[in-house]
């Protein structure tokens, strides 16, 4: 497992504050996947509603809040598959 995406969990973890209602899956290009769910984000590469893949830059400008992930899939920065209800409803987590 990478360092990288264990702090990409922990940051993932510090901006839901209390879990996600569904199963989401974030692929970071060239690093992994990082599952979210009711329990929060971990390291893992399972089955989910709904997949959200960007790169590693992309990624952390979401999680710091310089890139909104709306604007981030308008422009072709994120890709999502699957539940775009359930991408709607993580974008809304994160803020």
């Amino acid at each position: 497992m990478s360092e990288d995406l264990n702090a990409a969990a922990a940051m993932l973890n510090e901006k839901l504050d209390g879990g996600f209602d569904g199963v989401a899956k974030f692929v970071i290009t060239g690093e992994g996947a990082i599952m979210v769910d009711q329990s929060g984000a971990r390291v893992g590469d399972e089955e989910a509603e709904v997949t959200l893949t960007a790169d590693a830059e992309t990624f952390k400008d979401m999680m710091s809040g310089e890139l909104n992930p709306t604007s981030a899939f308008m422009t072709g920065k994120l890709s999502v598959d699957g539940d775009m209800g359930k991408a709607m409803a993580l974008g809304s987590a994160l803020g």
